[in-house]
């Protein structure tokens, strides 16, 4: 089969375009032809620092999955070979990556394609899904009439968590950059925008809250900006931030005393633990896409798996709205129709 390869850690042009060995199902486990992937900053960081929580290199990353089931491992019951699936299910420490022709993966991650989307819309849900369905429902227990401020909504993950607090009952302002931002934003149900560039925390607050601050914010951005999430909170809300990789005073939030909620979605891929609840998350995510509730955003640039380098050179230049989707085109019949 065909796949992009990496040999060593470093700028995007270290990925070979190739022929790699094609996966075989193990027990608990389906071969899926993959039409579509998507490019996440998990993925750029393995990449660029040959992360611990990556693959042993050489290896083939990425993580989202998108196509069709064309043979079974043994005790696989779950899914029939043509079923079409998505989910989040490789690329990590131990496991064969989704930027190639075929993957390997545990059935337990994934789950049936939801008619109302394409597999490209499809490739574009599972990490970013998940994680802010964790963030706001497994975690916060998010709840209708809640005040929800949404930092990076128009991002992979931001986007997805605005609508999810949407579909819940929520009361979603969306924080963006740009104007252009704020109309995306719009369209997919926030009721306030905030131009970060424009407003400060305490003017927003304000604003929007009559300067109490809200129920919930969810930091889709990370870094520096959990700052601006606790301050932004009310007394005694809760915060949940996806990236939270170096030291804070966390004074503020004890005076306020907050909840602070750490999303690292990978957890059970890496560990082996509770995977099945991400099998479930994928299908309460179908179902919300299947009511409308959810559309996953692509952005606008298409790529197809030879051009990954570039796919993810438009990830990391930060001029990305949505999800960067990557195509991968008709590869050859399977070896195998049962393992």
């Amino acid at each position: 089969m065909k796949a992009q390869v990496l040999y060593r850690p470093g700028e995007p042009e270290q990925f070979s375009y190739q022929d790699w060995p094609q996966p075989q199902p193990g027990p608990g486990e389906v071969l899926v032809r993959l039409h579509a992937t998507s490019v996440n900053p998990a993925d750029c960081k393995i990449r660029l620092n040959g992360s611990a929580l990556g693959p042993e290199l050489p290896a083939v990353l990425g993580a989202d999955v998108a196509g069709e089931v064309v043979a079974l491992g043994a005790g696989v019951s779950a899914f029939a070979i043509g079923d079409q699936v998505f989910g989040c299910a490789g690329g990590v420490r131990g496991m064969h990556g989704s930027y190639a022709e075929y993957i390997a993966a545990d059935v337990h991650l994934l789950a049936r394609r939801p008619p109302s989307l394409s597999l490209r819309q499809a490739a574009a849900l599972p990490l970013a899904g998940i994680t802010a369905y964790e963030g706001l429902v497994d975690r916060a227990r998010v709840r209708a009439g809640q005040r929800v401020l949404v930092y990076g909504a128009t991002g992979g993950v931001g986007h997805f968590a605005v609508q999810i607090a949407k579909a819940c009952g929520a009361h979603v302002s969306a924080v963006v950059s740009t104007p252009k931002k704020a109309a995306v934003a719009r369209s997919l149900g926030a009721d306030e925008v905030v131009l970060y560039r424009d407003e400060g925390p305490d003017d927003y607050v304000e604003r929007l809250t009559d300067g109490l601050g809200f129920d919930l914010v969810f930091d889709a951005v990370g870094g520096d900006n959990l700052n601006l999430a606790i301050q932004a909170a009310r007394p005694q809300g809760q915060v949940v931030t996806l990236v939270a990789r170096q030291s804070y005073d966390l004074s503020a939030a004890f005076a306020k005393g907050l909840s602070l909620h750490i999303v690292f979605m990978l957890i059970p891929m890496l560990h082996d633990l509770e995977r099945a609840r991400h099998g479930e998350i994928l299908r309460e995510l179908a179902r919300l896409a299947d009511d409308g509730r959810i559309t996953p955003l692509l952005d606008a640039e298409r790529f197809d798996l030879a051009e990954l380098p570039a796919a993810h050179r438009r990830l990391e230049s930060g001029a990305a709205v949505g999800k960067v989707v990557v195509d991968i085109p008709a590869a050859e019949p399977a070896r195998a129709a049962q393992a």
